[in-house]
């Protein structure tokens, strides 16, 4: 048998030492450069030994986790099943472009810009009452006028053929006045259907609606019009598919339950730094409408706490709340965990019992507020002031459930310094360095530590981008935060683990802060990724997102929770259907087939050194296996019946790998399951075939040429003998 490397990827260690003891076993080792010379061709034997004998800390679930927020109409859209927008009438309506009205949607939800309300007649006829509205600030009063139609209207809905759709309106008006509400899927006279409502009096009164669409149309109309002598006043409206579950889409809940998450971080995001909680609970059509001024949208408040609740349950993932450091305050914090932990004997756990939900939820897992390093944060303050909110947050909500797990929100030195956040500070040196007074993080172990559980981090990166040192130092001091960033020139590999590097970064550093914080290396503080996000649903980005898990899979003595954003970025949807994208079949294909118990991987090809130097973002040294240019990961299952080996081959060219597999004795079937489309650019569209496809594959062969095809990702499953 040949010599290995003894380089094991458990804890990593730096990738020169890696080339200096594979230069004195003699192996044959392809230098970095020659190794990116080469990464896009054919390569040498690519030689890789997994260990099965040693096995690292378990795989947690949440590392499967999510993140989502009320971002724009982003949930509304994805999750629930309402079809009307701003149904309790925040803006006014009037037949003026939709500029004249407040934004709707800004940032990255641009693209989801509110439906607006219409008048139906003239536009005085159509006022806003403000002295005693249904919910809210303002309610629509529609003047009659005999016979001709005066009402409200919106288009834009999507309807299907033969499906039947089920809601409720308020109304109230003087007897004289005659309401029709109909649903309109057709320029014809008999395209629509139409519910006539009896006679009205001063008080508001729910009627229920019930229409069956006769064609499909994805700009169906709802309307409200009455005719006759007086007014009439509309509280507000709801309208689903009669076939959502518990007010959310039974098509995309299916699909997100179907990945098997561990958990979803919600409800926020920077949203959450300006969301009154108390507002979101208790009767659905009387919680007011509110502006999110984090991203400039109105929110309708149909999404609160029980209902998100509901939403974890449907998808079997559970909660992990944050909490609003920055408006917010401690004693609404704790009186929330009281809310959702409590007791019906406590009063908070009573007033969930009112508004129908007598059993505590018992939510494990809670955030201490979201992203309050970022300038952009709603309430954002120093650090000298932010630890001091922490620790009284922390003793407020431990009071109420001792229980629950907290997590404090940190920023390590690379992502307050690619964020800009040392300009903020009045800081003229860009990078951060541990200590300072712009390192978050380590001023949450200096001045916290013991009120929290574990400690978060963020990252995104971008594509096409990376962070430059020198150029952000020649800023001047009022540039954007993100103005160290400059236009990057990659090769697929390198923008396929471009991300990953992130990950490895987070470790560098944890390392570092056990190396400052001794205390850290007894104690069962975690590091869980809130947040992540890299490129958008094409197979190229899976490819990505392999690599990402790959390198989280490495690290989980500390990392033991991951929230991708957006939660249901794993999709791809229209109004009426869905399909999982390429990230949506990745993290089903880890999630389905790789085990939980890591185990080594050395092998005889180390990762070539970063391109960039180690400011900011750039690591000291590179991600992945030492198998470039493939990145693997292995791990038995957790009854230890397979051994599993997720491979990512982010190259275009077939690469051959020499599997020596000790530890264990395999037996039986060998299976191995492929995730590849029909180029780097494929995605997967609702009502397009599949570009991209996850196949099993039977296994055979020697494992001394193992084939792994070109932009692949895949998992092979070895059957263990007992």
């Amino acid at each position: 048998m040949a010599i290995r490397s003894s380089h094991r990827t458990f804890f990593r260690s730096n990738v020169g030492a890696a080339l200096a003891i594979a230069a004195i076993l003699g192996l044959s080792t392809l230098t970095g450069d020659a190794q990116d010379a080469t990464a896009g061709g054919a390569m040498s034997l690519i030689k890789a030994d997994i260990d099965a004998s040693q096995i690292g800390a378990p795989v947690s679930k949440y590392l499967y986790g999510g993140f989502i927020e009320n971002g724009g109409q982003l949930m509304y859209r994805s999750l629930w099943a309402e079809m009307v927008d701003d149904r309790k009438f925040y803006f006014p309506i009037t037949s003026k472009h939709v500029e004249t009205t407040p934004r709707r949607g800004a940032g990255p939800f641009r693209g989801m810009q509110l439906r607006s309300w219409i008048p139906v007649g003239p536009d005085e006829a159509v006022v806003m009452d403000k002295e005693q509205p249904f919910v809210g600030d303002q309610s629509p009063r529609i003047e009659l006028d005999g016979s001709t139609p005066h009402g409200i209207r919106q288009t834009g809905l999507a309807v299907v053929k033969g499906k039947q759709y089920t809601g409720r309106i308020y109304l109230r008006g003087t007897p004289g006045s005659k309401v029709k509400i109909s649903l309109i899927w057709g320029a014809g006279a008999a395209d629509r259907q139409t519910v006539s409502v009896g006679a009205l009096t001063r008080q508001y009164k729910k009627i229920p609606l019930t229409f069956t669409a006769k064609a499909d149309n994805n700009d169906a109309t709802i309307e409200i019009t009455g005719t006759g002598t007086g007014n009439f006043h509309i509280g507000t409206l709801s309208l689903m598919p009669a076939d959502n579950v518990h007010g959310f889409r039974p098509d995309t809940i299916a699909l997100l339950r179907d990945l098997h998450a561990g958990m979803w971080r919600l409800p926020g995001g920077n949203f959450i730094s300006g969301w009154v909680w108390y507002n979101s609970v208790g009767n659905i059509d009387k919680r007011p409408p509110v502006y999110d001024y984090a991203w400039n949208a109105m929110q309708s408040n149909d999404l609160g706490m029980d209902e998100l609740m509901t939403l974890c349950k449907l998808l079997g993932v559970d909660p992990y709340i944050t909490v609003n450091a920055g408006f917010g305050d401690s004693h609404s914090a704790a009186e929330e965990v009281e809310y959702m932990n409590g007791s019906v004997n406590t009063y908070m756990g009573a007033q969930r019992a009112k508004n129908g939900h007598p059993e505590p939820y018992h939510v494990k897992f809670w955030n201490i507020g979201n992203e309050p390093y970022g300038s952009w944060q709603l309430g954002h303050t120093d650090l000298k002031y932010y630890v001091l909110k922490n620790n009284e947050f922390a003793k407020a909500m431990r009071a109420v459930d001792p229980s629950i797990t907290l997590l404090a929100s940190g920023a390590m030195p690379d992502e307050m310094t690619v964020e800009g956040q040392p300009r903020t500070m009045g800081i003229a040196d860009p990078q951060v360095h541990f200590g300072s007074k712009a390192d978050w993080t380590g001023g949450l172990l200096a001045h916290c530590w013991g009120n929290f559980d574990g400690l978060t981090e963020h990252w995104y990166s971008r594509v096409g981008k990376r962070f430059d040192y020198e150029h952000a130092k020649s800023l001047p001091m009022d540039a954007p935060i993100e103005g160290g960033y400059v236009n990057v020139d990659e090769t697929e590999l390198e923008w396929v683990r471009h991300p990953a590097n992130r990950v490895h970064k987070k470790a560098e550093e944890w390392h570092e802060y056990e190396t400052l914080f001794p205390e850290m290396k007894n104690s069962k503080v975690f590091l869980s990724i809130d947040e992540y996000a890299y490129g958008r649903g094409s197979l190229k980005a899976a490819l990505a997102y392999g690599m990402v898990l790959n390198e989280m899979f490495r690290h989980t003595a500390f990392m033991k929770m991951a929230a991708y954003t957006m939660a249901v970025s794993t999709l791809d949807y229209t109004p009426t259907s869905a399909t999982y994208n390429s990230r949506g079949l990745l993290y089903k294909l880890y999630r389905d087939h790789f085990g939980t118990l890591p185990v080594a991987v050395s092998g005889n090809s180390p990762q070539p050194e970063p391109k960039y130097p180690p400011y900011g973002d750039q690591p000291k040294t590179s991600s992945g296996s030492p198998t470039y240019p493939l990145d693997m990961v292995a791990a038995l299952t957790e009854d230890h019946k397979y051994l599993t080996i997720a491979v990512v081959n982010g190259t275009s060219s077939e690469q051959k790998l020499d599997l020596n597999i000790t530890g264990v004795r395999l037996t039986g079937p060998r299976t191995l399951w492929r995730m590849t489309g029909s180029s780097l650019d494929a995605e997967n569209h609702v009502g397009q075939p599949a570009q991209v496809e996850v196949k099993e594959v039977p296994m055979s062969g020697p494992l001394d040429n193992v084939q792994v095809v070109p932009n692949s990702v895949t998992i092979y499953r070895f059957t263990v003998a007992p």
